[in-house]
């Protein structure tokens, strides 16, 4: 099993930054990959970015040059740094990962932290 606690969310700006963490506990050795999606009120969650265990990146086109992924030195964590807010940002961004062992598999969610941005 794998745990995952969000924080970072609030209330920000239109233009403004924000930087949300990611804390991973449990069987973290064979996390995959881990990423970020959110799901804004009326509509289906989408994924924001990826990253791989290896270092590899993707992002939702809307994000790129605004957003970065980055994990911490240990494998339990993972951010994601948030530029140049838009309104159309606004979400409840979830943390997610992917456990591999064997030939089985596993997602995971965090609970979720809202982002809201407005002046």
């Amino acid at each position: 099993q794998v745990q995952l606690v969000e924080s970072g969310g609030g209330l920000v700006q239109p233009g403004g930054s924000l930087r949300l963490s990611c804390a991973a506990s449990g069987s973290i050795s064979s996390i995959n990959d881990m990423g970020w999606y959110r799901q804004a009120p009326g509509k289906e969650r989408e994924l924001v970015a990826r990253i791989t265990s290896g270092g590899s990146t993707i992002y939702l086109d809307s994000v790129k040059g605004r957003f970065t992924i980055s994990s911490g030195n240990a494998k339990n964590t993972v951010y994601l740094q948030m530029n140049s807010l838009k309104p159309e940002d606004t979400a409840v961004y979830y943390c997610n990962a992917v456990r591999v062992w064997g030939s089985m598999g596993a997602t995971y969610w965090g609970k979720g932290t809202l982002v809201t941005v407005s002046s």
